[in-house]
C-alpha cells in the first residue's frame, strides 16, 4: 500500500495536485495561501503565493493595489512620497505640495537645488542678476525692490562714486559739503595728508588740515610771529590790526600780562600802565 502524501492542514491528498513546502511541511495551494499569505492593505484580500506583492511601512499590498492616492497610477515601479498615509506619486506630489519658481513657474522638484528668499523660491539657475543676468547662486546678491543685484553690478549701478576719484563707495567713506569721498580721497588741498579722523578747516570749499591752512592763510602773532588758528579753543587778542595769542599778549618792557588789563600802544609797543607811567 503507498503512503499517504497529504496537505499538512487539511489532510487532503496532494498526489496529482500543486502544492508548496513550508517548514518541511507539503500544503495544498488554497490551504498555503490563507496560512501564510499576507493581507492587502488596500483591499483587504489575501496576497496570493503567485501574485507580486509589495511591502511598505509595515503593510503589504497587490502590485495592482499600490497606487498613487490623486491620480490612481501603479507606483509598483514608480518613484513616490508617503503624504499623512497618503501615497502619491511624484508628479501628484509636486503639483500639491511643492514651490513653483518664481522666475519660470515651474515646479521646484525634491532634491534639486534651489533658493528660497523672502518666501519665494527659485530654481538656482533661474535667481539670477537684475543686471548682468548671470545666475546668482550662493554669492552675496541685494535686493532692491522686486529685483536683485550681484555686488559687482549694484555698486556700478547704484553706489556713490567718490568726488576725487570717481570710484565707487562700497562701504564707509566721508562726506564733506554733501559730497562722498573715500577715507584714504579726502586730503589736505595742499599737503596731501589724510583728514578723516582729525581736525580740519576749509578755504575756498577746499579742505586744509590746520598745519597747512595756518601756514598758508592764518594772521601772525605780533610777538611770536606763528600763525593765529583759534583751533583747539586758542583765545587771542586783537587790537587795530594786530593780533596776538592770548599768552604773548604781554607788556614790551616788563613782559607782564596784560591779559584783562589796561594797556597802552607806544609805537610798535604796548606798554602796561606802571611802564607808561614811567616813560
Amino acid at each position: 500500500m503507498a503512503d499517504r502524501f497529504d496537505c499538512d492542514n487539511c489532510k487532503e491528498s496532494l498526489y496529482g495536485r500543486k502544492y508548496i513546502q513550508s517548514d518541511d511541511s507539503p500544503y495544498c495551494i488554497p490551504c498555503y495561501d490563507s496560512r501564510f499569505s499576507n493581507t492587502c492593505d488596500e483591499c483587504k484580500e489575501l496576497i496570493g503565493h503567485d501574485a507580486r506583492e509589495l511591502f511598505y511601512e509595515d503593510r503589504h499590498y497587490h502590485e495592482h493595489c499600490f497606487r498613487c492616492f490623486r491620480c490612481d497610477r501603479s507606483l509598483a515601479d514608480e518613484p513616490f512620497t508617503s503624504q499623512d498615509d497618503a501615497l502619491l506619486c511624484n508628479d501628484c506630489y509636486c503639483n500639491e505640495f511643492s514651490s513653483k519658481c518664481v522666475a519660470c513657474d515651474k515646479i521646484v522638484m525634491p532634491g534639486t537645488r534651489k533658493l528660497e528668499y523672502a518666501g519665494s523660491t527659485w530654481h538656482e539657475g533661474c535667481f539670477i542678476c537684475h543686471s548682468c543676468e548671470e545666475p546668482i547662486g550662493s554669492k552675496s546678491f541685494i535686493p532692491d525692490k522686486d529685483e536683485h543685484y550681484c555686488v559687482a553690478c549694484y555698486e556700478d549701478k547704484f553706489a556713490p562714486r567718490c568726488t576725487r576719484c570717481k570710484k565707487t563707495l562700497a562701504k564707509g567713506g566721508v562726506t564733506y559739503r554733501d559730497e562722498p569721498f573715500h577715507k584714504e580721497c579726502f586730503v589736505c588741498a595742499s599737503c596731501k595728508t589724510q583728514l578723516a579722523g582729525q581736525h580740519f578747516t576749509s578755504r575756498d570749499d577746499s579742505p586744509y588740515c590746520l598745519k597747512c591752512f595756518g601756514s598758508l592763510y592764518a594772521k601772525k602773532c605780533e610777538a611770536c610771529s606763528k600763525p593765529i588758528t583759534g583751533f583747539g579753543g586758542g583765545k587771542y587778542i586783537s587790537f587795530e590790526d594786530r593780533q596776538w595769542h592770548q599768552p604773548c599778549f604781554t607788556c614790551s618792557q616788563c613782559s607782564v600780562t596784560l591779559v584783562g588789563a589796561g594797556f597802552f600802544p607806544d609805537g610798535e609797543r604796548i606798554l602796561c600802565r606802571d611802564c607808561h607811567n614811567n616813560l
